[in-house]
């Protein structure tokens, strides 16, 4: 038995859900987001529609990752009821079963490897390759890459990458994409119908700019950090890839609640289906997860982990466009000079 077979039978104990507590935290996680959506509708005084767009926001981000554990089977497995309920929740969410579980699971299988494509993850170049690519290639890469498309992962991320672009290219294998674009259209004309722009704004707009911020960046720092060790693929391997390339958040319990564990990523990469409430338990128990690479969201942590566009070899590490810009400005010095 090989070192990654070792830790992933270690974690195996904790893969067992309790049937009971999943049901629990799913639907008492749905009753808090349907008042919370509820109040954006209901409730007359601006400020307290504002605060409870916000909190539908964040609460649908703790649904989205129970929908993720779902589709990992790490929770109600083989229910038929929950496989609709989560169906419907994927779709009104702009995260249908069929591009989720394709590009999710591509994600896992490729994680840390370096892209230029969207699939699943954020694209990531070694300095050397965007050297060598167009200005095309280059802006198209870092606008992907840009903190205005992690802040706004609704429209270009979700609505137009998740839904409507892969619809068009095969509408039949992609049906449920058409539908949860169709449907998140007619559900914004009702609103507007019966509540007008208010009801659009608070209702629709603000919830899913705040779920779709927040689960971009957590899911963006879980592989895009200042200590993240990136293969190419001859050196990839899958424990490497979850202990070193995948991220533990460091989070306060209100954050930790929210975002349904999800910050203890490496322990999630190691063995997905750990159900999310039994992730802690699994770290605290297994001596080889007790030591990942860490951020948090302190805004400077952020801010740094924002910053970071290459994965420099020499370096071995990610840098910035201003650390790229220096070093590429040295080797033309060192070039014109050899001239």
């Amino acid at each position: 038995m090989n070192t990654t077979q070792r830790l992933i039978s270690k974690t195996m104990r904790f893969t067992q859900e309790d049937r009971l507590k999943s049901w629990y935290y799913f639907l008492s996680t749905f009753v808090f987001t349907f008042l919370a959506f509820y109040g954006t509708y209901a409730i007359a005084f601006t400020p307290a529609k504002l605060l409870c767009g916000v909190l539908a926001g964040l609460l649908t981000a703790r649904l989205f990752v129970i929908y993720h554990d779902f589709n990992h089977e790490a929770i109600l497995r083989q229910s038929n009821v929950a496989r609709f309920l989560m169906t419907l929740f994927g779709i009104t969410t702009l995260a249908p079963p069929s591009i989720w579980k394709e590009t999710h699971q591509h994600h896992h299988n490729h994680n840390s490897k370096f892209s230029r494509v969207v699939i699943g993850s954020f694209p990531t170049l070694s300095t050397e390759t965007f050297r060598n690519s167009t200005k095309a290639q280059r802006r198209w890469y870092l606008m992907l890459r840009h903190p205005l498309m992690i802040l706004f992962a609704y429209v270009p991320i979700f609505f137009v990458s998740f839904c409507l672009w892969p619809f068009f290219e095969n509408p039949r294998r992609y049906y449920d994409c058409g539908i949860a674009a169709g449907l998140h259209i007619l559900f914004a004309g009702l609103l507007y119908m019966v509540g007008g722009f208010d009801a659009v704004i608070f209702s629709l707009i603000i919830p899913c700019l705040i779920m779709f911020a927040v689960g971009g960046y957590i899911f963006y720092a879980q592989h895009n950090f200042p200590e993240v060790i990136l293969s190419d693929d001859d050196h990839w391997d899958y424990l490497s890839a979850a202990l070193q390339s995948s991220s533990y958040i460091k989070m306060n319990r209100v954050f930790r609640w929210l975002t349904a564990n999800i910050g203890y990523h490496h322990v999630h990469h190691v063995n997905a289906r750990i159900p999310f409430y039994r992730l802690p338990e699994a770290m605290k128990c297994i001596r080889e997860l007790q030591h990942p690479r860490t951020t948090s969201l302190h805004p400077l942590e952020i801010w740094k982990c924002l910053q970071l566009k290459l994965w420099d070899a020499k370096y071995g590490r990610m840098i910035t466009m201003q650390e790229y810009e220096r070093t590429s400005a040295k080797l033309q010095f060192t070039l014109d000079s050899r001239e």
